[in-house]
């Protein structure tokens, strides 16, 4: 009997899921707006503010091709009820805190589907990634460093994620300092 997601450890599911940078590809912005769109009805209630984050939503540069998606809710919002209605409508949920939760789409037990999503949930005003992305979009130069650090990491995370998210971390918090400046 095949073994389902919740039953992977978290190596064979990085064994499954490796990292893999692809060329910056137009459709990504179309498949964030789709998305979105379907975020904002299952959420309505909650008035949330939803933006395309992430490599995806930085022009011309090599990026996993998994879409995030930042959703900012108030923090008084009832999250426990949100994360059923996320989970309902289909979202997997990866992990959750007092203030933020993240949620994915788009794995399957044979490997990625053809459009993958990472839903991240944070409360309204926790959103550096909207500075992050928005100063690599003005800055082509930043951008292309922060492709080559991607780069040059995945011989070494390609089956280590939360390695790889970590190894970019120091590059991230110099761009939102900066922007923030």
């Amino acid at each position: 009997m095949a073994k389902t997601l919740k039953d992977m450890t978290l190596e064979e599911l990085w064994q499954l899921f490796p990292i893999v940078l692809s060329p910056h590809q137009p459709q990504w912005q179309d498949w964030a707006k789709e998305e979105i769109n379907i975020l904002a009805e299952v959420l309505s209630e909650y008035s949330p503010v939803i933006n395309h984050i992430g490599s995806t939503a930085i022009s011309g540069i090599q990026a996993k091709p998994i879409i995030d998606i930042l959703v900012e809710i108030s923090p008084d919002a009832d999250w426990q009820h949100v994360r059923a209605e996320m989970e309902t409508a289909g979202y997997i949920c990866m992990s959750t805190s007092e203030t933020r939760m993240n949620f994915n789409k788009g794995y399957t037990p044979k490997g990625y589907a053809e459009r993958v999503f990472h839903i991240h949930f944070h409360a309204i005003g926790d959103n550096d990634e909207i500075l992050f992305r928005d100063f690599l979009n003005s800055h082509p130069e930043s951008a292309q460093e922060y492709e080559a650090l991607k780069i040059s990491l995945l011989p070494r995370y390609r089956n280590n994620r939360d390695g790889y998210t970590e190894a970019k971390t120091d590059f991230v918090k110099k761009i939102v300092g900066i922007y923030k400046d």
